[in-house]
């Protein structure tokens, strides 16, 4: 019996549009100098389109918005270099990394390369008319998730109400806070506070933001080490891996890092160092999807949980697909914009059956948002 069998179309990029938006935070950020304090939060919003009609969505969050100003002649230029190209996603990748063989292969360009990484592979998916999570061969369905909605450098007074309206947003099972205050005991005041307010049942993530020196770190999380936190998140500056390790081996609590790290590459050096017990890749530095899968295969094969950063719409397809799937960090600082925000119950994130990453604009929402358009 002769049966006809779907395939999807070959799709070709017709051209880009990009737009970056700023969007009030319900809850500032209030992070150590080297970060700083926030009120809005940028996006850059891609929508990658297909002369067959299929339009890929992705976004970037650059942490600040004059990082447009470098980011949207990045984006273009891989993307002038993709033309009339078919988009298949690990050809385009390829293709893009090789347009930063002289330019260098981290920063800039690869967080461009990642924006359009997730919005072709977005755009594939759809042309398959399939979810993402199923295209890459998982599921969709629920991801285990906590709330880093808020719980920044705050006076510990503040903190109690705020980590129980944390858990109340999702009936979440556990959340995030931040530490690195200008002591140890200012630190221990604040976790005893969300402690007190949430009682032993949730569990807490603390992040540095790598707010210590390696000697202050030594002092400051061995202190707190029989505190029963989930892990100390990039407790030091990112890339002293050989610092990191260290930590990883006196204390007993996880040291988790990951966010900075840029491409698969040296996230297979911080694995080859053991620089953590726990790594959170982030769309935008390590590469997208591909990216994000590459480390998902390193972490899987040598048996270390991963977890994810910021990106949490496409995230959640992504550890659907992973072997050594954690925890998924949730956020709704895109809410504003999105058009339909994924469910959130039982302190699980839930991945729709909708094709592609189910990412769509609220195009109303967007024009109000919107500071600049290309």
């Amino acid at each position: 019996m002769n049966e006809s069998i779907h395939q999807s179309p070959r799709l070709t990029l017709h051209s880009i549009k990009l737009r970056v938006l700023s969007v009030p935070l319900r809850r500032p950020i209030v992070s150590n100098p080297s970060v700083g304090k926030y009120t809005e939060w940028p996006f850059i919003l891609v929508d990658l389109l297909t002369n067959e009609g299929v339009t890929g969505r992705s976004y970037l969050e650059p942490y600040v918005a004059r990082s447009a100003n470098y980011l949207l002649p990045a984006i273009q230029a891989i993307a002038d270099a993709l033309q009339g190209k078919p988009l298949a996603p690990l050809d385009c990748y390829k293709t893009a990394m090789q347009t930063m063989h002289l330019s260098g292969r981290e920063g800039i360009g690869l967080a461009a390369t990642s924006a359009l990484d997730m919005a072709v592979w977005d755009a594939v998916a759809k042309a398959a008319g399939q979810p993402l999570a199923r295209y890459l061969g998982a599921s969709t369905g629920p991801v285990r998730a906590y709330n880093t909605n808020g719980l920044w450098l705050l006076p510990a007074a503040q903190l109690g109400d705020e980590a129980l309206s944390l858990v109340a947003e999702g009936n979440f099972s556990a959340i995030k806070m931040r530490l690195g205050r200008e002591n140890l005991r200012a630190d221990m005041a604040a976790i005893d506070a969300v402690r007190t307010a949430v009682g032993p049942d949730v569990r807490l993530m603390t992040d540095f933001n790598q707010a210590l020196d390696l000697g202050e770190a030594l002092l400051r999380l061995h202190a707190l080490d029989g505190e029963g936190l989930q892990w100390f998140e990039e407790p030091i500056v990112y890339d002293n891996f050989e610092g990191c390790a260290q930590l990883a081996r006196e204390l007993k609590t996880p040291i988790q890092i990951g966010e900075n790290i840029y491409g698969p590459r040296s996230f297979y050096n911080a694995v080859q160092a053991r620089a953590a017990d726990l790594y959170m890749p982030d769309l935008m530095r390590i590469g997208g999807v591909t990216g994000f899968m590459r480390c998902a295969a390193i972490a899987g094969a040598a048996g270390i949980p991963l977890s994810s950063h910021l990106y949490p719409e496409v995230s959640a397809h992504l550890l659907r697909a992973s072997e050594s799937t954690h925890w998924l960090e949730w956020r709704d600082w895109a809410h504003p914009f999105v058009a339909e925000p994924f469910e959130v119950k039982d302190g699980a994130v839930h991945v729709p059956d909708r094709p592609g990453s189910g990412l769509e604009w609220d195009e109303a929402a967007v024009k109000k948002l919107l500071i600049h358009s290309v």
